[in-house]
């Protein structure tokens, strides 16, 4: 790999690390409130955060793309604020991939916090706990194996984004350019070499990152039997 593999490795690392931190902030309250909820309509709010998993990336980075360019109602909003747009940056990658991979750390956590059930909450309730304090030390603990693969997967799934961050970022060496778009380039160059390097590595890493959820998932659920 030469240096620009590296930087776009890097760029990558950061991007997957950063989105799924912000998923993790926004998914845990929307996942508990979807799990919870008896409101009548939820079910349009479950469609919604499952919508990029039937939408074709290119469509979704291409209404991003228009809302982020400077004609664009964010990009347009930023621009008259003496801001930029966000269009070809990494602020722009990150929020993309964070609506990208919305469903793939909200589910996990919906089905963990569903599966937590109300009993455990409501004797906690009956011993004087808060809400809050039930949510931190009864919900969450229950939920760990949800919260272990809402984030191996979210951040596997920002690390293989192609269309989306092509669409938002473009090909920018050392901004916005990442690993999954640099291997595109490189087989584009016919310098299928370090196409391969890149591939391989991508392969491994998520090889790993499964073994991993499955391997403590499995280890929890031993523990609590």
């Amino acid at each position: 790999m030469n240096d620009a593999d590296l930087t776009a490795l890097g760029i990558t690392l950061q991007l997957a690390a950063i989105t799924t931190l912000t998923l993790l902030v926004i998914g845990t309250p929307l996942a508990w409130w979807l799990a919870r909820s008896k409101w009548r309509f939820k079910f349009v709010v479950e469609a919604l955060v499952a919508m990029p998993l039937v939408l074709p990336p290119t469509v979704l980075g291409f209404y991003l793309l228009m809302a982020l360019g400077p004609n664009g109602p964010i990009g347009g909003w930023m621009q008259a604020m003496g801001g930029q747009p966000l269009a070809f940056t990494f602020t722009g990658l990150v929020l993309g991939s964070v609506i990208y991979s919305l469903p793939f750390v909200v589910q996990p956590l919906q089905d963990a916090f569903s599966a937590v059930g109300r009993q455990p909450l409501e004797v906690a309730s009956t011993l004087r706990a808060s809400p809050l304090d039930r949510f931190f030390s009864v919900a969450v603990p229950l939920a760990a194996p949800g919260f272990l693969t809402a984030i191996v997967l979210g951040f596997a799934h920002t690390i293989g984004e192609f269309g989306v961050v092509l669409m938002i970022g473009g090909n920018i060496p050392g901004k916005t350019q990442v690993v999954s778009i640099a291997i595109y380039d490189h087989v584009e160059g016919m310098e299928y070499a370090n196409a391969h390097w890149l591939s391989a590595g991508l392969l491994v890493m998520s090889f790993c990152l499964l073994v991993l959820v499955y391997g403590l998932n499995r280890k929890f659920r031993v523990v609590k039997l």
